[in-house]
């Protein structure tokens, strides 16, 4: 079984911002496969599919950002899924705009839900795909600049990231995630 997570804040005011980049994904993935997110546990939102390839949980943690760990570990305790079936989907400040970027390891980066992941997990190592969001403009804050809505000219950008995206989970479900990082990292 995998479990793909996106990561985000729950709530209306924060629907289609920079930090909800892992959110929209997973809402595409959703709609891709006709899975809606009606199922929930351990203050997350999911969906289960069952896909050729095996069974795949979709999950929006609603604890905020900050706190997504605490959805996380209980749902793969629950679920029993190892630590290598978990793909998580996340912004990315020191990436350009639109830009993927997937790894099987790493630090928080300063991202809190990453943090809040590694805490809860034990472990720096799990696949992850980050999503590139770039960096504020000079005088804007961090806070708010992830915090705001796309511009006009970064959302056909974002689309054709979140699109990649996609494709880059639905690889992984028939590939090691190594050779999904070297098919995607490579464009």
């Amino acid at each position: 079984m995998k479990l793909i997570i996106g990561l985000g804040n729950p709530g209306k005011q924060y629907e289609y911002t920079r930090h909800n980049i892992g959110f929209e994904c997973i809402d595409a993935l959703s709609k891709k496969w006709d899975a809606p997110l009606n199922q929930m546990k351990f203050n997350g939102m999911y969906a289960t599919v069952h896909r050729p390839e095996g069974k795949v949980i979709l999950l929006k943690p609603l604890t905020y950002m900050n706190l997504s760990g605490e959805c996380v570990r209980p749902l793969m305790d629950y679920f029993d899924i190892d630590i290598e079936d978990i793909i998580v989907i996340y912004d990315d400040l020191d990436l350009e705009t639109g830009k993927l970027r997937l790894r099987q390891k790493g630090s928080a980066g300063g991202h809190n839900g990453i943090k809040s992941l590694i805490q809860h997990l034990g472990t720096q190592e799990f696949n992850r795909i980050r999503v590139g969001i770039s960096r504020p403009p000079a005088g804007m804050k961090v806070p708010d600049y992830v915090l705001a809505k796309f511009t006009k000219d970064e959302s056909p950008i974002i689309e054709q990231a979140i699109d990649k995206t996609v494709a880059a989970v639905e690889s992984s479900l028939s590939k090691k995630f190594i050779e999904v990082m070297n098919e995607f990292n490579a464009n």
